[in-house]
C-alpha cells in the first residue's frame, strides 16, 4: 500500500466587511418618510441659511429661504403656510422658550417678531445698520427679550416689549455670523464674529462688554452651548473647536474632521431607551464639503458621518430625537425620520404590562409571512442566556460529493480537472484507504488516463508527494502499458516524467556531493 502524507488544507480569506455600530445603525435610521414625498428632499429655489425647531410637541420647525420663513408641521412634516414679511432675504430665525413666538433677521438689518401659530406679524426690532445673520431667544423663562448680532459688527440685546434697544454690546470688529444662548441663565449669551473672536456676555455686568473672549483662529460661521452651560462648541474654517467657559476659556479639543468651511453645528441625541437619562448628547456638524459630522465631545471622537450631494448651510434636530434637518446651498431640505413607537398599558392577569408597539402604519407580522419565522433571529443574547449556535453548513466540493456517492473514479477525475494538487492527493489517500485506487487507474479511458498522467509529470519530482506519486506511476505503467504504446500522447508523458526522475536523481547526487564536502569540514568547524 502506497505511504499517505498529510496535505494542508488551503486558508479561506475571511471577509472584509465590517459590521455597522450600534450608533451608525442609530444615524441611519433617520429616513425620508415614504407618505410625504417620493423625492430625496424639499426643494426651494434660494440657499436654506437658518433652521430651528420649536421646544414644545409636536416640535414643528422653520426655515428661512430668500425672503420667506417656511414652516413645517413637527408631526406630519407638511409645509403650513409661508410667513413672507420680508423685504429682503431672510438669515436667522430662533424659537421662544414657549414655542409661541418666533424671530426672524433679515438683511436689512431689522429682527421681525411672529406669532409661530397664527403667523401674524408682531413686533419689528429696528436699530442694526447692516444685515442681521444671528438671532437667539433665551432658553430658561425669559419671554421678553432676545439678542441679535448683524453685519454692523454689534450686538444687541431687545426688549422685544418695547421694541428697544436695551444694551449695544460692542466688541467685535467684523460681521456677527452666529450666537446662542446659555442653557442655564438668561442673562448670558456667546456670539461669533468674522474677527476669529468668540465673546461670552452678561447682560448683568454693568459695563456691558463682554465677560470673556475665545480666539478660533479662523472666521466664526457657528457657535453652540452645550447642555451643561460649562462647554461652548465654535465652528470656523474646517475646525469645530471645544471650549471650558467655567475653566477660564480652555481649549479642550479641537477637530479637524471636515475637508471645507463647517457652517452650521447645533446639538443631536442618541436615544439608547425610554427616558432622559436613557439619551446621548452628540454635537452635528454640517459643512461645504457635503458632510454631516456626528461628534461625542464625552470621547472625543467622530462616531458617524454621512454625505450629501451637495454644499450644506443649517442643521436642526428635533428635541424629541425624532426628525432630522438639513438645509443645502441649492435650496434643498433634506428630512430624516426615526419610526415612532407607541407605547401603551394593559392589565393581564392582575399584573399591568407596558407595551411597545412600532407606527400603526406598519404592516402586522402573520404567520403567512416568510418574515414571521424569521423573527427574533438578530436580537443578541443578554448575560445568563444558553446560547445555542447553529452549525454552519460545509460546502462541499464535487469530487467529495461524488466520494459520498461511492462514485470513485469519477471522484477521482473530478479532482484532476481542478488541477490542485493537495485536493487531487487528498483524494488519492481516501482512495488508497478505500483499497480503491488501483481499480479506479484501471477503469480509466485515454483522455483521463492523460490527465493522470499529466499530473504525475508535473508533481512526482516534487519532494512533498514524491512518496506516493512516484510509487503510483510506476504501477500506472505496469497496468496501463499497452494503452501507453498506443497513443502517442501517453508516451510523451512517460518520456517527460523519465526525463524529469534521470533530473532529479542527478540533483540528489550532486547535493550528496556537496554534503560529504562540507561534513567533514563542519566537523573540523566543530571541534574548534
Amino acid at each position: 500500500m502506497a505511504e499517505a502524507f498529510p496535505v494542508k488544507p488551503k486558508l479561506r480569506p475571511t471577509s472584509s466587511k465590517l459590521t455597522p455600530t450600534p450608533e451608525a445603525k442609530y444615524w441611519r435610521s433617520f429616513k425620508i418618510p415614504k407618505d410625504i414625498e417620493t423625492t430625496p428632499s424639499k426643494s426651494f429655489t434660494f440657499p436654506i441659511n437658518s433652521i430651528a425647531f420649536s421646544p414644545l410637541a409636536p416640535h414643528d420647525f422653520v426655515a428661512t429661504h430668500s425672503a420667506s420663513v417656511s414652516i413645517f408641521s413637527g408631526k406630519t412634516l407638511e409645509p403650513k403656510p409661508t410667513i413672507s414679511s420680508f423685504s429682503d432675504t431672510a438669515a436667522a430665525v430662533s424659537f421662544r422658550c414657549d414655542g409661541k413666538l418666533l424671530a426672524a433677521g433679515d438683511l436689512t438689518g431689522t429682527v421681525h417678531v411672529f406669532d409661530a401659530k397664527s403667523r401674524s406679524h408682531l413686533r419689528r426690532l429696528k436699530g442694526h445698520a447692516a444685515a442681521v445673520r444671528s438671532v437667539s431667544y433665551p432658553r430658561a423663562a425669559d419671554k421678553l427679550h432676545l439678542f441679535s448680532g448683524g453685519d454692523d459688527s454689534v450686538v444687541k440685546y431687545w426688549d422685544v416689549t418695547t421694541e428697544k434697544c436695551v444694551f449695544n454690546l460692542l466688541g467685535h470688529k467684523d460681521y456677527v455670523r452666529c450666537g446662542d444662548a446659555s442653557p442655564i441663565s438668561d442673562e448670558m449669551f456667546v456670539s461669533g464674529s468674522y474677527d476669529h473672536r468668540v465673546r461670552v456676555w452678561d447682560v448683568r455686568v454693568s459695563n456691558a462688554s463682554s465677560v470673556m473672549e475665545l480666539n478660533h483662529e479662523k472666521p466664526v460661521e457657528s457657535v453652540l452651548y452645550l447642555p451643561s452651560g460649562g462647554l461652548i462648541a465654535t465652528a470656523g474654517g474646517n475646525f469645530v473647536k471645544i471650549w471650558d467657559v467655567i475653566g477660564g476659556g480652555k481649549l479642550l479639543y479641537s477637530m479637524e474632521s471636515h475637508i471645507k468651511t463647517v457652517t452650521a453645528l447645533c446639538m443631536g441625541k442618541v436615544a439608547r431607551g425610554s427616558g432622559e437619562e436613557a439619551e446621548e448628547n452628540r454635537i452635528l456638524s454640517v459643512a461645504l464639503d457635503g458632510y454631516m459630522k456626528v461628534f461625542d465631545y464625552a470621547k472625543l471622537k467622530i462616531t458617524h458621518s454621512m454625505r450629501f450631494p451637495e454644499p450644506l448651510l443649517s442643521v436642526g434636530f428635533s428635541p424629541d430625537c425624532s426628525t432630522r434637518v438639513i438645509g443645502t446651498s441649492k435650496g434643498n431640505l433634506y428630512i430624516g425620520r426615526r419610526k415612532a413607537k407607541v407605547e401603551s398599558e394593559e392589565v393581564v392577569g392582575g399584573f399591568q404590562w407596558k407595551i411597545v408597539e412600532d407606527d400603526p402604519g406598519r404592516k402586522v407580522l402573520r404567520p403567512s409571512y416568510f418574515r414571521y419565522f424569521q423573527r427574533g433571529q438578530n436580537l443578541k443574547p443578554s448575560e445568563g442566556d444558553y446560547l445555542i449556535k447553529r452549525p454552519k453548513k460545509l460546502k462541499m466540493a464535487e469530487f467529495d460529493k461524488l466520494l459520498k456517492k461511492f462514485r470513485h473514479r469519477e471522484a477521482l477525475v473530478a479532482a484532476l480537472n481542478r488541477r490542485n494538487p493537495e485536493s487531487v492527493v487528498a483524494v488519492m489517500e481516501e482512495l488508497v484507504a478505500r483499497k480503491k485506487l488501483m481499480k479506479c487507474v484501471s477503469n480509466l479511458d485515454t483522455e483521463e488516463l492523460a490527465l493522470l498522467l499529466a499530473f504525475l509529470q508535473k508533481y512526482s519530482t516534487m519532494p512533498r508527494y514524491a512518496g506516493l506519486l512516484t510509487r503510483l506511476a510506476n504501477k500506472v505503467v505496469e497496468l496501463r502499458a499497452e494503452d501507453i504504446k498506443s497513443s502517442d500522447q501517453l508516451r510523451s508523458y512517460i518520456r517527460n516524467l523519465k526525463r524529469d526522475v534521470e533530473e532529479e536523481i542527478r540533483i540528489q547526487q550532486s547535493l550528496l556531493e556537496i554534503q560529504g564536502i562540507i561534513s567533514p569540514m563542519l566537523r573540523i568547524a566543530a571541534r574548534s
